[in-house]
């Protein structure tokens, strides 16, 4: 019902996309992996979108890399296959993986530990199939994954490899270099995107040495893919995920640009209070993630073509606008007028709406309807 019609007149709260922003984001991160040599095989986190993984992979619908069951599941139904289940196998969806290992051309799964395996190995897949099982390597993110120095990690491998080969299939080696979030500007994210691709082809190299066959290496996140180095050229692949969207936590630590951003969240202004200089808007943190408390001098966002305005605060569905300093104009911010709230975390914000309104021109070309749950 919203298509064709004025971004201006959608309801508030409203997640809206530019895209041409994210069609070109998506386009050059293509052709950057493509200059490397590197398959890219895209993270669906941040959109849960069918429309954006089909931009992402470049209408291929293959290749792709999930977070939740529910993501696999959606993408699968929609016609995507060689899907990556990059979470440390959960206990209790192990039959749900088997359903989808037995369904796709390529429904891989993730592990770092021995009693991981172990569940597979009890769990076989019928008519020959086998799991197909990426390790997961910890090359300095600190979440999931085991050291790759770890002696541990090599005989992990080994056994993925060759301990039940018409069973178990080692599929490649997975690393997540989410430490380039702390990171402050190009040399600094490069930096430990070379120490991630380093730490892994290392450990790549150390199973060639023992005899483990493996055929593929892959890291990612948005910052490294956005700026990598020339030894990333070496992997097998990159699997960043945000860079569709892109956020003003990229743009605060040098992954982007402002104009890079495609996405906003819309508010209206629906109260002035005089005595304490602040605005009213519709938008709480159950419409734009509080993740951005503490890292923006103007609040929890940026509001667009205002910087001289700060989100100060947000209840469940209110948000407290005011100037950053001195009085405030409430003139030029009458009732019902709309501001555009650029979020810091667009992946947290994507994830609180149930629909994206995608905009050209002013005018709402289409709606995405995103996958929830786990």
């Amino acid at each position: 019902m919203w298509v064709g019609r004025r971004v201006a007149e959608l309801p508030t709260p409203a997640f809206v996309v530019d895209e041409a922003v994210a069609r070109r984001n998506a386009e050059r991160m293509l052709q950057r992996c493509g200059a490397l040599g590197l398959r890219l095989r895209p993270h669906m986190k941040t959109h849960k979108t069918l429309e954006g993984g089909e931009l992402m992979t470049g209408g291929t619908r293959r290749g792709i890399v999930v977070s939740t069951l529910a993501e696999a599941r959606f993408f699968a139904a929609g016609g995507f296959d060689d899907i990556l289940y990059a979470y440390p196998l959960p206990f209790d969806k192990l039959e749900e993986c088997a359903v989808l290992a037995q369904r796709l051309e390529a429904f891989q799964v993730l592990v770092d530990s021995r009693d991981a395996l172990a569940q597979l190995r009890r769990r076989r897949l019928a008519h020959g199939v086998r799991w197909l099982v990426w390790m997961k390597l910890d090359c300095g993110n600190g979440r999931a994954g085991l050291r790759h120095t770890d002696p541990s990690a090599l005989e992990l491998a080994r056994a993925i490899a060759q301990e039940a080969p018409e069973e178990v299939a080692l599929a490649g080696i997975y690393a997540h270099c989410g430490n380039t979030y702390g990171c402050s500007g190009m040399q600094e994210i490069q930096a430990v995107a070379q120490a991630t691709t380093a730490a892994t082809l290392e450990f790549m190299g150390t199973l060639q040495e023992a005899g483990v066959t493996c055929p593929a290496s892959s890291i990612g996140s948005t910052p490294s893919c956005s700026h990598p180095v020339a030894d990333m050229g070496r992997l097998t692949e990159v699997h960043p995920g945000n860079y569709i969207f892109y956020d003003l936590q990229q743009v605060t630590i040098g992954s982007c640009q402002l104009e890079d951003v495609a996405v906003r969240v819309l508010t209206r202004v629906i109260g002035h209070y005089p005595h304490r200089n602040q605005l009213l808007v519709d938008c709480g943190w159950a419409g734009l993630s509080l993740h951005g408390l503490g890292q923006l001098p103007t609040g929890y966002a940026l509001i667009e073509g205002h910087p001289d305005l700060k989100l100060v605060g947000m209840t469940q569905e209110h948000g407290r606008v005011e100037p950053v300093v001195g009085a405030l104009d409430f003139s030029e911010f009458p009732l019902g007028s709309l501001l555009a709230l650029i979020p810091y975390h667009a992946c947290a914000t994507a994830a609180m709406h149930p629909v994206y309104y995608i905009h050209a021109e002013g005018k709402v070309v289409a709606t995405w309807k995103p996958v929830r749950g786990w």
